[in-house]
């Protein structure tokens, strides 16, 4: 009888990331299974995604639009894809038409982009569209995302403007060395306080989106609902070439 095979790393890998998030949302006494884990492929190839797929995981992000419009008529359509970051109006309608199973848009940070989705999803006819608003926590020019102070009226504009979109909450990226990560995710409750009390909606129906392969684990203690995992899981990203968004 032959041997079985090894374990692939990147299966490996997500299965000890799931083994910690349980131990995070347990310790802060939350339910683990009402956290979501988005294994974000960014660079790596679609061989090493369907390893990954095939051990039964169907929930994957990509930060690169044309890099997901590539990938995703490679793999399974029950895959649920998670677009993730800032979105160019003009990708929209070509993000949309080639990726039918995308299941979330982390990243809306201005009414035109609501606009042009919600506008992109009805000419489609598919099912409405979850989307997160993205806050820029931590000020900093170079990362997109609105406003904190803002973040009400781009959430209303959503839920009352945008039928085809379904407002499901709101995402955030930290500092790149952690040490504002805690007042970033602070900022993003504290934003989800406002949007659920100007929206009437409970704060269990507005998810948070924050934590990555860094501070996931904080994350979650804090609240986070969707954590986004990339290298953790399939190693260090791989640019060959400046990817366009």
């Amino acid at each position: 009888m032959a041997a079985p095979a090894v374990e692939g790393t990147a299966v490996a890998a997500l299965r000890a990331v799931m083994f910690r998030v349980r131990q995070a949302a347990e310790r802060s006494g939350r339910n683990p299974d009402l956290v979501r884990v988005v294994a974000v492929s960014k660079t790596k190839p679609v061989s090493l995604i369907r390893q990954v797929y095939d051990s039964g995981y169907r929930c994957f992000g990509e930060n690169y639009a044309q890099e997901l419009i590539e990938k995703a008529p490679q793999l399974p359509q029950d895959i649920d894809w998670h677009f993730i970051g800032h979105l160019q109006s003009n990708k929209v309608k070509s993000l949309l038409t080639g990726v039918p199973n995308l299941a979330m848009v982390e990243g809306v940070d201005n009414a035109k982009v609501a606009n042009h989705l919600d506008r992109a999803v009805s000419s489609l006819g598919r099912n409405p569209l979850k989307v997160l608003v993205q806050v820029n926590t931590s000020g900093e020019a170079s990362k997109s995302g609105i406003d904190p102070s803002d973040c009400v009226e781009l959430a209303k504009h959503i839920k009352l403007q945008c039928p085809n979109l379904e407002f499901s909450g709101l995402m955030t990226i930290g500092m790149p060395d952690y040490s504002s990560t805690p007042e970033n995710f602070r900022t993003l409750s504290n934003c989800r306080i406002e949007v659920c009390k100007a929206l009437g909606i409970a704060e269990e129906q507005c998810e948070l989106s924050m934590g990555m392969s860094g501070d996931f684990e904080l994350a979650i203690e804090m609240g986070s609902t969707n954590v986004r995992v990339g290298s953790t899981i399939f190693g260090p990203r791989e640019y060959a070439k400046k990817q366009p968004n």
